[in-house]
């Protein structure tokens, strides 16, 4: 096979709209079908037909739809430890946002025409009319990176003279929800570590990328990924009849307040190497009053993204505790305020309300409520992950566990709980102090300087692919110190959330972003930019493997 331009644009499309064709939404058997549709095009390889046992599926352990990952390992003709691990996810989000066009949400061209008719934003519309764009669920969130992934591989297997070493190429599912599938991968590629004797030198994702203001058109290449945190409040008031308001503390207020401090601000945006993340936003806020009645909420809960790109567990406890603290002062000195008021107008005498600010954080209580009660409270706490953790949302199981330390407190005053609860997503980037990470980049460097003249498009590289991705498991930068806070502060984490931090710190395998390049994934309008993502971005990883694996 010679890498003929026009054919492999063609390729592309074509392999593009055909995995696109496959309803693959998060959480439904579609994420079955799209693992059998990507084995049965990889089997078709020549390479793999005589080769057929260095393709298979790793089933998710304990997964009650049977979601697998696909791996193929390809070898070339001289023999080589070194490898390069090309990965994607093959799930994608629900398209219950394309209302009554979901049934073309997975059949582009049909979808395509169905659009023409509707009442588009200008820029869409020009773009749907330029021929230049593949509209569709999953068209750049990153069925197309997928496909480029096996152009790329069913050409070195035709050319298995031109590199020394070894592809292995993998898709996950459950990337859009918690990143399962990756996670559940981890033991496999320990194995192939071990058992194959495989030196992975980097690992190449092709999760989407596109414009970061209006009008942008630069191609970003990124050497890691934004890590997250989920910071939870716990928040405990006192109840109260309607009728004798002030006598209790509402934690909705509280909830409030919270939100308010915290949710978009952009002084919370944490910064490294010039890049800084989006802020922290809300992703739930409710009181836990089950039912209707007139007595005040007894309790709230309120949970938040928060990205990160070197800021610490330990630091974010003591920032966000701060930040509930203020704002438990706020809410005390508003209810006095407004105490006050209420009493002048009604000819009533005024006294302080007893309520004082009390914030803590999860390991605190624990080491509290463990010196008052000792092992009764891990065998409590045991049962809840018994009977709760494999159906119940593991947001509210850790909350769960937070509300079973404070029934066995000896103070039942109003009170936060700050936490973390699922995901933790790892955060890491190439950094260039190693010799294989200068290596990678002095050839990444080299690579997008030819490109930019072949092609005269604009490149940059940035350190955190600032979305969520998969390559956040690959390795990681968080020390072991900071893992331990994580846990103490994560009720539950070994079981609601297991990340296999050893295998991680074992496998350490740089992870870059090569996205395919479009607009408004997750959205009706998602759409990939075929000139650059079906002809210039194959192209790139081709180039980049040669170089890796030529040096």
């Amino acid at each position: 096979m010679s890498w003929n331009q026009d054919e492999i644009l063609r390729e592309m499309e074509d392999l593009t709209v055909e995995l696109v064709n496959v309803r693959s939404v998060n959480g439904t058997p579609g994420e079955v079908e799209i693992a059998e549709k990507i084995e049965s095009i990889l089997r078709g390889y020549s390479y793999f037909e005589e080769n057929p046992h260095q393709v298979w599926t790793k089933t998710v352990d304990n997964d009650p739809l049977g979601r697998k990952s696909v791996f193929a390992l390809l070898k070339s003709e001289k023999a080589s430890n070194r490898t390069i691990l090309l990965h994607a996810h093959s799930d994608t989000v629900t398209i219950d946002d394309f209302g009554s066009l979901k049934e073309w949400a997975n059949r582009p061209y049909e979808l395509m025409d169905k659009l023409k008719e509707s009442d588009l934003l200008p820029e869409v519309r020009a773009d749907l009319e330029s021929g230049d764009w593949l509209f569709g669920r999953g068209a750049v969130d990153m069925k197309s990176g997928t496909a480029a992934h096996l152009v790329v591989l069913k050409y070195l297997s035709e050319n298995r003279h031109a590199f020394k070493g070894n592809i292995l190429f993998m898709t996950n599912p459950i990337e859009e929800t918690t990143h399962g599938g990756i996670i559940d991968t981890l033991p496999e590629l320990e194995r192939m570590q071990s058992e194959e004797n495989l030196v992975f030198e980097c690992a190449i994702n092709t999760d989407f990328v596109g414009p970061l203001y209006k009008g942008d058109v630069t191609r970003y290449i990124y050497l890691g990924s934004v890590g997250k945190l989920l910071p939870a409040f716990y928040i405990r008031g006192k109840e109260t009849h309607v009728g004798q308001a002030f006598e209790g503390m509402d934690p909705n207020l509280i909830a409030s307040v919270l939100t308010r401090r915290i949710d978009l601000n952009a002084d919370l945006a944490d910064e490294a190497e010039g890049e800084v993340t989006q802020p922290p936003v809300t992703l739930k806020q409710k009181d836990l009053k089950p039912t209707y009645n007139v007595q005040t909420p007894i309790s709230s809960f309120v949970y938040f993204n928060y990205y990160v790109h070197q800021i610490t567990p330990d630091r974010v406890l003591d920032q966000l505790s701060l930040i509930a603290e203020d704002s438990f002062n706020d809410v005390i000195n508003k209810l006095n305020s407004e105490y006050k008021k209420h009493c002048e107008r009604s000819g009533m005498e005024f006294k302080q309300l007893p309520w004082k600010t009390r914030v803590t954080t999860y390991s605190a209580l624990f080491e509290k409520v463990y010196g008052l009660h000792g092992e009764e409270v891990n065998e409590r706490l045991g049962r809840i992950l018994e009977q709760h953790a494999a159906h119940m949302d593991p947001r509210e199981v850790g909350r769960l566990m937070v509300e079973e330390l404070l029934v066995l407190d000896d103070d039942q005053s109003p009170v936060i709980v700050l936490f973390f609860a699922t995901p933790y997503v790892p955060r890491n980037f190439v950094k260039g102090q190693t010799k294989k990470e200068k290596d990678l980049l002095e050839k990444l460097n080299l690579l997008i300087e030819e490109a930019a003249s072949e092609t005269g498009d604009t490149f940059t590289i940035h350190k955190f692919f600032p979305s969520l991705t998969d390559s956040s498991y690959l390795c990681l930068d968080d020390t072991d110190e900071e893992i331990e806070i994580l846990k103490k502060n994560y009720p539950g984490m070994d079981t609601l959330y297991p990340v296999p931090i050893e295998k991680i710190r074992k496998l350490n395998i740089p992870a870059l972003n090569f996205g395919a390049w479009g607009k408004d994934a997750h959205k009706k309008t998602e759409r990939v930019y075929k000139p650059y993502t079906f002809g210039i971005l194959p192209c790139l990883i081709k180039n980049y493997c040669l170089k890796v694996l030529n040096e």
